[in-house]
């Protein structure tokens, strides 16, 4: 191939990706950005340790940790966590649903171009006089007093990839609630469907709040309103309330679609049929609603009152008994199984005693007396670590291997997977086990350095040492993707042979339009029934047809470039005479954009039933 055709192949797929539409490119879009922001969080990360692995460390200033620890929380929830979920969500809900696409496919891309706008003018503040440093929480009375422009960087830039989230969870409820496929009842949907599902509601109720504390925040900035000011008559707790009102449900937007990557993997590598099924989509749903009656439980300390505060102790404990179910019936889903101990599978498999340590101690911290003395120690930072960590990151890991050869075609190597495993497995709980304890000896949360002779040298050293080895398992996965994505074993269909849901039913990667025809869906674990008649393939629930596809638009990039021009002008607003101007025209390119999008009569365009019969040898599904 010569030079010249190289650079028109880069620069076609390049542009194929900026405009795409198909659920199944931006899930690589979602993951390729999320895994970058990945690093970068896992970078402050190892930052925070190396400056407390020795008391009295110099290895960066005071004010400079403050920024590296609220860039590290911020990252890792907000622009690495969640992307990584949208991206399983967006390579395999459709699929597992018998759909051919979202509901919505402009807003998906638009939901993607807007979060991947606003992580990158949040992280512009390293290189524009400083990054936020008042917590990843940002609380009033440290955000309002912050010098520079680190805070209005965070506010602005949540915002834009808030809106983003937000789209993104309205478009997948849409999606499952309309686009399900013959015979796909409600409860016949898997459970990484049904968690994603409950999630996407969670999304609904929980990111209004937060866009509220953020505009108030904003205009306290920029415009010299003073709704948390309490000398102007403001209130700083009022910031706190709305912080938490999606803070805590943000932890079950997480943590849901993490049950249903597992709950999928343990009975894939069962060979069983997911033991209480109904029970489980039960507490899916019950953890959801209980998850907004629980946020107070970050405020024990602020004053509330004994009422209150056992009300919401209370509730955070009625949480654990959903929680409690879930575990259980993965433990029993195991019971008698035919196990294959894969690598999604490692990864399952130690979940469960991970995130049941990090549920007990959030049932400790429920406690409100007790919580007055874990408030705001190492303690907490460990029992938060080992939910995110045990039960989030563990998730992404799993489902990322689990689901690679059906998004890319080739399968991840399992003697490296392993490798990063067991190094992952090992420095996780080396780094975050003894954090315990030194929260109970009494060091506190966000602390710079501590002093020799305080009995927290060794501690801090372990959790160090732990930290190096997690990111030396980040090295190797990255090895094995690149390995693997130049000469991998090519994946089947069904990639791991015990498939079990509709995506294992279909090429890998899927065809534009994932399914030929639309599939006839019979029972739970839809391709597991037709296997048991011995079938290879899905019933099709229609004849094969024209197809109706949308076209890709350039529009949802050009919205999102608008909002972060718009961003930029109205933080300078102060300092500058053009602040104003540039923030005008940011909008205007978002609003002629938008007037486009109405303006223009976009019919999509059809794949003819010839070409999709000239596509049976791909190992599309009959």
């Amino acid at each position: 191939m010569s030079t010249q055709s190289q650079k028109q192949g880069i620069g076609a797929t390049l542009w194929d990706y900026l405009t795409t539409v198909d659920h199944k490119k931006i899930a690589i879009l979602y993951l390729i950005s999320g895994g970058f922001f990945f690093l970068v969080g896992g970078i402050e990360a190892l930052f925070i340790r190396i400056q407390l692995a020795v008391p009295d460390n110099d290895f960066v200033s005071a004010g400079l940790y403050n920024e590296i620890l609220t860039m590290h929380g911020t990252t890792m929830i907000f622009l690495a966590a969640m992307p990584l979920l949208f991206a399983l969500m967006n390579a395999v809900v459709p699929l597992q649903i018998g759909a051919r696409d979202v509901a919505f496919p402009f807003l998906n891309s638009l939901g993607f171009w807007l979060f991947f706008a606003g992580g990158i003018f949040l992280n512009l503040s390293w290189f524009l006089g400083g990054a936020p440093d008042a917590g990843w929480t940002s609380y009033a009375s440290l955000s309002l007093a912050s010098p520079g422009h680190g805070i209005d960087f965070y506010a602005l830039g949540l915002q834009i990839s808030g809106a983003g989230t937000l789209i993104g969870g309205i478009n997948f409820l849409v999606t499952i609630i309309n686009m399900r496929a013959p015979g796909m009842t409600y409860m016949r949907m898997p459970l990484f469907t049904w968690s994603t599902f409950v999630a996407s509601a969670l999304i609904l109720f929980a990111f209004p709040p937060l866009t509220v504390g953020l505009f108030l925040m904003i205009f306290d900035r920029l415009f010299g309103a003073n709704f948390f000011d309490p000398t102007m008559g403001g209130n700083t707790i009022i910031w706190e309330h709305l912080f938490w009102i999606f803070g805590h449900p943000e932890v079950y937007i997480l943590v849901l679609p993490a049950f249903g990557i597992f709950s999928e993997i343990l009975s894939t590598f069962s060979r069983k049929r997911l033991f209480g099924y109904s029970s489980m989509v039960f507490a899916t749903v019950l953890i959801g609603f209980l998850g907004f009656m629980v946020w107070a439980h970050h405020m024990f300390t602020t004053g509330l009152g004994p009422i209150a505060n056992a009300i919401f102790a209370v509730a955070t404990m009625a949480i654990a008994v959903p929680t409690g179910i879930k575990i259980f019936n993965w433990l029993l889903t195991l019971w008698g199984g035919s196990i294959k101990f894969t690598v999604p599978m490692l990864y399952a498999v130690a979940f469960i005693p991970s995130f049941v340590m990090g549920g007990v101690t959030g049932i400790m911290n429920a406690a409100a007396p007790a919580d007055y003395q874990f408030h705001d120690s190492y303690f907490v930072v460990a029992h938060f670590h080992y939910v995110i960590v045990g039960g989030v990151v563990f998730a992404l890991l799993a489902g990322v291997t689990y689901w690679w050869p059906k998004m890319f075609g080739r399968m991840l190597d399992e003697t490296l997977g392993k490798v990063t495993f067991w190094l992952f497995f090992t420095g996780f709980h080396l780094t975050f086990f003894i954090q315990h304890f030194l929260g109970l000896m009494g060091m506190p949360r966000r602390i710079w350095k501590f002093l020799p002779g305080q009995g927290l040298e060794t501690g801090n050293l372990i959790s160090s040492i732990g930290a190096a080895f997690m990111a030396v398992a980040t090295i190797v996965l990255l090895i094995n993707v690149v390995k693997t994505s130049i000469n991998g074993k090519k994946a089947a269909g069904d990639a791991w042979e015990d498939g079990r849901t509709l995506e294992w039913a279909v090429a890998s990667p899927p065809l534009e339009y994932n399914f030929k025809q639309t599939p006839l869906v019979r029972g739970l674990d839809a391709l597991w029934v037709e296997k048991m008649e011995g079938k290879k393939g899905m019933t099709p629930a229609e004849p094969v047809g024209d197809i109706h596809m949308p076209n890709g638009s350039f529009i949802p990039f050009m919205i999102s470039v608008g909002l972060f021009v718009a961003a930029f002008g109205f933080m300078y607003r102060n300092d500058h005479g053009w602040g104003d101007v540039v923030g005008i025209a940011g909008l205007a390119i978002t609003f002629i954009s938008m007037f486009f999008r109405s303006w223009i009569d976009d019919h999509g365009y059809h794949i003819h039933k010839e070409d999709i019969l000239n596509d049976d040898d791909k190992g599309a599904n009959a």
